[in-house]
């Protein structure tokens, strides 16, 4: 391997020294016990940043106290002055995430020498080295090539390749250094120096040649992420590589090993010659119970395979950090001790979150121009709705809110499954309600009418940073999917007049509206499901007249439906639904594919088409409750008679259905 690869860096100290940050320090247990000939090192670690500099969520429009570079820099700088030695780096997913990145990328552009504002932030806390994550392409190899150039450390990124494979990964042509090898001088226990050489070697899911195909396809390719570590660790042990530590974006996964897995953390550690390991893409927190119980995995010591790892989170919601106890042996250092940890910015006191540390002033400036640019592109208008965007009566009719989103995951899903073994499959869609009163009250409705649409009333459509996920199932999981779902309705008796027709204790975030399909509910019919997703009444059958283009729906027919993250993995215990029926796992926010639906179509009408019914029962009606400023809408409600039937409770106005 050419000596190209690693450049002819000026040998330096490590950044430490309360004097240097105005941080006063309470030294590490390992900085205190080190004596001559033995060292600590602290390896400090951001992934998933997503352009999460300031402590801001641009879709809602207002500050966050979970996220944000500026506030994890506090960390960095604690955490420096807490150790002799100490190294900082970036894991990856840095560029897009939020409208930050969107603006940057699709409004104001980069100019040849612009520096990115991600850039700019990071630039001001000197990191020693980064590597890719899978959103870095989002924008093209072009777009991602300046911003790369802005930066004052070296990103590396092993497998990712230009054009075709070759026979071996040593012999292909990469976009990046697959690894880089730092000189630096370590301080021991006495205060003497000693050299040290550093390596970092990055990796990149290999899926990114799926997830963004119309970026990299015909100009690059990705390798397996374990059989390129293979390849270089032993020509980095050979460039005299001290330690060498992976850069991992990928997450951590106890399945058997496989060629072109996306979650190889742990098979990688298991590569000889690698020292530690920091993993990403997750979203997880590493050491933390997400991983308890995982084969090869200690989520309390915080290993992979017994080799020290870390993953912070993501935002900047944690740094994560490998404590290393160095001890000289002869003219290289060994390991002798290790503990990891994930720490935090933010904790959490019942329902709310409490910051920890306050954000860095400097960083927030070499952000402000952008933040304030930002602000004023999520404030206009980035599309048009020709009907309004409300959720007053998503409880009881298709609903135009539940509607816009459900478009924007067909639409994603069916471009993202192209080419893959799934792309014949009809493509269906889940989506549920968020705001629909309930505890928040009478206002907690989404409401956006005609006109303009804003990136932050997107917010107002999709609450929550869930990713969207595809899973395959037959005709009669889709059917149970929505038997489970009507248990938001109460029994009702035919012929009796105003029944109560809501159960207000089932969250409306589990309940989901299918398109791509019709069908009526029949409530006089019991629940065929508990909250738990057990069945309790196994003869009910709420779902009728299930139909797929107009037939009766083939209960063995194949079907992808497109959802999110949180009801894929099993949230809300629906039959049949987790993670073994996951046939894709999205990159992206459902957020995220929202306002790209918007931006492409320019103008969009989501208005309800009725795809979903009751089953009519002449001589019954039912009440439900909504907030009042569902009367606008009320004429436009489709396949339903929905009239006034007074004051509800604690604000709330009261409707009344004929079925």
């Amino acid at each position: 391997m050419s000596a190209s690869y690693f450049p002819s860096l000026s040998r330096r100290g490590f950044l430490a020294g309360a004097a240097a940050t105005g941080f006063s320090a309470v030294l590490h247990p390992y900085s205190l016990r080190a004596a001559e000939g033995t060292a600590h090192l602290r390896l400090m670690e951001t992934t998933d940043l997503h352009v999460h500099v300031f402590p801001y969520d641009y879709y809602s429009d207002k500050p966050m106290d979970t996220a944000g570079l500026a506030r994890t820099a506090s960390l960095i700088r604690q955490i420096r002055n807490e150790a002799a030695n100490s190294v900082l780096v970036d894991n990856g997913d840095f560029l897009q995430g939020n409208p930050m990145g969107d603006f940057v990328a699709y409004e104001r552009g980069l100019k040849d020498g612009d520096i990115h504002p991600v850039i700019k932030g990071m630039n001001v806390l000197g990191y020693d080295a980064a590597t890719l994550g899978n959103h870095e392409f989002n924008y093209g190899l072009e777009f991602m090539s300046k911003v790369l150039a802005g930066a004052n450390f070296p990103f590396v990124c092993a497998n990712l390749v230009k054009g075709q494979l070759t026979a071996s990964p040593r012999q292909d042509s990469l976009f990046l250094k697959p690894y880089v090898i730092l000189d630096r001088e370590l301080r021991d226990g006495a205060g003497k120096t000693h050299p040290i050489r550093l390596g970092f070697i990055g990796f990149v899911p290999p899926q990114i040649m799926n997830w963004d195909r119309k970026h990299l396809e015909g100009s690059a390719n990705a390798r397996d992420i374990v059989a390129t570590a293979k390849a270089f660790v032993p020509e980095m042990r050979e460039q005299g590589c001290d330690l060498v530590i992976a850069l991992s974006h990928s997450g951590i996964s106890a399945d058997a090993y496989a060629d072109g897995m996306e979650n190889a953390s742990l098979h990688l550690a298991a590569v000889e010659g690698i020292d530690a390991v920091f993993c990403g893409h997750h979203h997880l927190v590493f050491p933390g119970p997400a991983y308890a119980n995982l084969a090869g995995v200690d989520a309390e010591k915080g290993t992979l395979f017994g080799k020290p790892a870390a993953m912070g989170g993501f935002w900047g919601s944690h740094l994560g950090v490998i404590d290393l106890m160095l001890a000289r042996d002869g003219n290289s250092w060994k390991i002798t001790g290790f503990a990891t940890e994930a720490r935090p910015i933010y904790k959490k006191d019942g329902r709310n979150n409490v910051p920890l540390v306050e954000s860095q002033q400097d960083v927030l400036d070499a952000v402000k121009d952008d933040h304030e640019a930002t602000l004023a592109y999520v404030r206009r208008p980035v599309g048009k709705t020709e009907a309004p965007l409300h959720s007053y009566f998503a409880l009881v009719a298709d609903d135009p809110s539940v509607q816009i989103v459900s478009q924007a995951q067909t639409w994603y899903i069916s471009e993202m499954l192209k080419g893959t073994e799934w792309a014949g499959l009809p493509v269906l869609s889940a989506a549920a309600p968020f705001k629909a009163g309930g505890r928040g009250g009478p206002d907690y409705y989404t409401d956006v009418p005609v006109g303009a649409v804003a990136i932050k009333n997107v917010a107002d459509l999709y609450l929550y940073p869930n990713t969207v996920r595809a899973v395959a199932i037959t005709g009669k999981d889709v059917k149970e999917w929505l038997e489970r779902s009507a248990g938001i309705f109460l029994q009702v008796k035919a012929g009796e007049k105003d029944q109560a027709l809501i159960d207000p204790a089932f969250p409306s975030y589990n309940f989901d509206i299918i398109d791509g399909v019709t069908y009526r509910i029949d409530l006089t019919q019991p629940s065929k499901y508990n909250d738990k997703g057990e069945v309790v009444n196994a003869d009910a059958n709420r779902i009728t007249d299930l139909r797929f283009n107009g037939a009766p729906i083939d209960l063995a027919a194949r079907f992808i439906v497109a959802t999110n993250n949180y009801r894929a993995s099993g949230g809300g215990n629906f039959p049949g639904i987790n993670d073994k029926v996951v046939v894709f796992v999205g990159p992206d926010t459902n957020r995220d594919v929202l306002v790209r639906y918007i931006v492409d179509k320019g103008t969009i009408n989501p208005s309800a088409d009725a795809n979903w019914s009751f089953v009519p029962m002449p001589g019954t009606s039912v009440l439900f409750d909504t907030g009042p400023g569902g009367k606008a809408h009320l004429a436009n409600v489709k396949g339903v008679v929905i009239e006034p039937a007074g004051d509800g409770a604690e604000g709330f106005a009261r409707y009344r259905i004929t079925l």
